[in-house]
């Protein structure tokens, strides 16, 4: 290859990985339409048996937190909004998953929240859905320690889910 092929194959890379170096994939914005500017989502009420007083709030916190900082939608609190989420936890119940011998071994702390989904600006996308998660835990661990200790990944991963299943359509 003599310098001049050389020089012209270095140029081409530079530009095939600038190219790369621009065309990353994000869920940012996935799925909302143009024409969609504001959400609301309304407060998360618990109506499990079981109440674990934080996890209202806190999922309802943490949901609004991630469609701010993953979309370009405003939240509002107003009945005009384009988007209108809400729900409620139907579920937050412990299971044994595992035994041994003839103890258990560990534990699932269930948990389902019923969405509702509103679009007001195309009511045929209006939809109802449960989102459920297992969190496993040692069968050793008391379920006051279980809550504390798998809240924030209760937190994270109901508000990943409820998102996804929203904007992301699956």
């Amino acid at each position: 290859m003599n310098k001049r092929q050389w020089i012209n194959a270095l140029w081409l890379s530079l530009a095939l990985v600038s190219v790369q170096a621009t065309c990353n994939y994000t869920f940012k914005d996935v799925s909302i339409p143009p024409e969609v500017k504001t959400v609301s989502v309304n407060y998360i009420e618990n109506r499990a048996r079981y109440i674990n007083p934080q996890l209202s709030p806190q999922l309802t916190d943490k949901l609004r937190q991630k469609i701010t900082g993953q979309t370009r939608l405003t939240i509002v609190n107003s009945d005009d909004a384009h988007y209108d989420i809400g729900g409620y936890i139907t579920d937050f119940s412990v299971n044994t998953s595992g035994i041994s011998g003839k103890e258990a071994s560990s534990n699932n702390l269930n948990v389902t929240v019923h969405i509702i989904f509103k679009n007001r600006l195309d009511e045929k996308k209006n939809f109802e859905s449960d989102v459920t998660r297992n969190f496993p835990f040692s069968a050793t661990m008391s379920f006051t320690d279980a809550q504390n200790r798998l809240m924030d990944d209760i937190l994270k991963n109901m508000a990943d889910d409820i998102f996804n299943k929203i904007f992301s359509n699956w």
